[in-house]
């Protein structure tokens, strides 16, 4: 097949763009961090919205004020999971996100339970989901700027050390999961997605978590090895099972992106698929672990 140079160009202009947006929000501050996750959040909604309605035309017929109230509801899930350094003036954040969440749980049960004459439960329930799935993960992600920072006793750390290997290990299993599989890969890994291999994601995986693990042992001089081991192992297993999860989404809904808001890359759970299924794995196991 002969190399398309418009779509390359493409490619490589909205890759260039993501990327600049991405490291700006995670190394400028933590007002940047919230800001990156606070947009991630509410196109990951969306998106997840528009595929729900495909899959259940019931839900297309939901209310802006259930769509846009179950939306806030989780943002400010996300708010209560700051950092008490987010403040304005003398307020934390995370005063605004509990007041903010009670209030929004409360509005949502009155317009679903007492306001409507029938109860629909299922795209209740698929709301319900889309909290756990969005919300949840990017509220953990708040959690583990706070793990960062506390996680030495003698040595301050930036908040974006923790959110940033886990990315790093998502980015280098599918990058290498890639040319594994182009370079030997022959047995299919899921049908959900037929592109990938066996020997790609197997490749990938140890890739990552070598590269990880040494990468931040001998450039960053961390010295804690459960906690590179968990963070590299998880984001590119479970990760790999996060874009197969989105995969399996889009194929019920019929469609190959979740939007068109990346050119050539498509949207934002097109693109953080794996990292929404990774953080919450990757925060509950170094509670326990680490």
């Amino acid at each position: 097949m002969a190399l398309n140079f418009q779509v390359l160009k493409t490619r490589t202009v909205t890759a260039i763009v993501f990327v600049v947006v991405m490291l700006a929000g995670l190394f400028c501050n933590q007002w940047s961090f919230l800001a990156l996750f606070t947009i991630i959040h509410f196109g990951c909604w969306i998106e997840y919205q528009k595929i729900v309605a495909l899959i259940n035309p019931e839900y297309k017929a939901t209310s802006t004020f259930h769509r846009n109230g179950i939306m806030l509801l989780g943002w400010c899930f996300m708010l209560l999971n700051t950092s008490s350094t987010y403040q304005i003036g003398h307020i934390a954040l995370k005063g605004i996100g509990w007041y903010g969440l009670q209030l929004c749980t409360i509005l949502f049960c009155l317009n679903e339970i007492v306001l409507k004459k029938q109860l629909n439960l299922k795209v209740i329930g698929f709301s319900l989901a889309g909290l756990v799935y969005i919300s949840l993960s990017w509220g953990l992600m708040m959690r583990l700027w706070d793990l960062s920072i506390n996680m030495s006793n003698t040595v301050i750390t930036p908040g974006y050390l923790l959110p940033v290997i886990l990315i790093a290990s998502i980015w280098i299993n599918d990058t290498m999961a890639y040319i594994v599989g182009s370079l030997i890969g022959k047995t299919p890994f899921s049908t959900i997605s037929p592109k990938k291999t066996l020997e790609g994601t197997i490749g990938g995986i140890i890739l990552s978590i070598t590269a990880v693990t040494l990468g931040c042992r001998y450039l960053l001089n961390i010295n804690n090895i459960k906690l590179l081991l968990i963070i590299s192992s998880t984001g590119a297993i479970v990760g790999t099972y996060g874009d197969l999860l989105e995969s399996k989404l889009k194929r019920l809904a019929g469609i190959k992106d979740s939007s068109s808001i990346m050119p050539g890359h498509g949207g934002f759970l097109d693109r953080f698929d794996s990292l929404l299924l990774a953080t919450p794995f990757v925060w509950a196991l170094i509670k326990l672990f680490v």
